[in-house]
């Protein structure tokens, strides 16, 4: 399973069955600011799998064109734009961002979004730096996904790595690397083992604990990662560099 399919379907997992009510605020919102800051803006629907994209300045810049909806919660013409390993590392970057959320209490993860480098090649052929945010917005659980808003820009001077967790509040921002823990040091051990094909009353033996507890890990982990089976989880921690 690619990067693309991991962050997909968790997306879609978290977006609640039926639609929203913020529709138009989310409209004039995206499309002011993508007037005010030239940006191309993409706000993707997670309950009706859809996409409506406002393009400021910037899309001229990247040789975007009447380009304004998309059956998908992708962008597609815009992810054209990317070189393959440009389009894998923003996979990768917006599954440690959901996974970086989920270590945060619930009433904090609207402060946070991503911010990442990109490469594009331009309508001109010319490759350049583009700074992409992502913000999401939580339906009223708290919990479910109903809306993320995606900003493509100019790099700003002074950005450096090549994708940050950032607080709306404070500006504190922290770089989403594979050492950004997801998995404690002891299940990576377990879940290294478990990829390399061990059983676990072998792992069990090779650490010194009990069967139980080699169950509870791969439990653990199996939720941690939101996997359906600790293959998936094996996959997934592989595509996030963490093992």
């Amino acid at each position: 399973m690619s990067e693309f399919r991991k962050i997909n379907r968790l997306l879609q997992t978290e977006s609640p069955v039926s639609p929203g009510a913020d529709d138009e605020e989310i409209a004039i919102f995206a499309s002011y600011l993508s007037k005010v800051e030239n940006l191309v803006v993409v706000v993707s629907d997670m309950a009706r799998n859809t996409s409506r994209i406002y393009c400021g300045g910037f899309a001229d810049i990247l040789g975007l064109k009447d380009y304004t909806t998309e059956n998908s919660i992708w962008e597609k013409a815009i992810l054209d734009l990317m070189p393959e390993e440009e389009r894998d590392e923003k996979y990768r970057a917006e599954l440690r961002f959901f996974h970086y959320l989920r270590h945060l209490p619930r009433e904090a993860r609207p402060n946070y979004y991503l911010a990442s480098r990109l490469r594009f090649t331009t309508g001109k052929g010319i490759m350049t730096d583009v700074l992409h945010r992502m913000h999401y917005v939580y339906a009223d659980d708290g919990e479910s996904i109903r809306y993320a808003i995606c900003t493509y820009g100019p790099l700003t001077a002074g950005f450096s790595g090549r994708s940050r967790g950032v607080s709306s509040l404070t500006g504190v921002s922290e770089e989403l690397t594979s050492t950004t823990e997801i998995l404690s040091s002891r299940e990576i051990q377990i879940l290294r083992l478990i990829d390399s094909g061990k059983k676990t009353a072998e792992i069990a033996g090779m650490l010194s604990v009990s069967p139980h507890t080699v169950n509870r890990h791969r439990q653990n982990i199996i939720g941690k990662l939101q996997a359906k089976n600790s293959v998936e989880a094996c996959s997934l921690a592989k595509a996030l560099q963490l093992m």
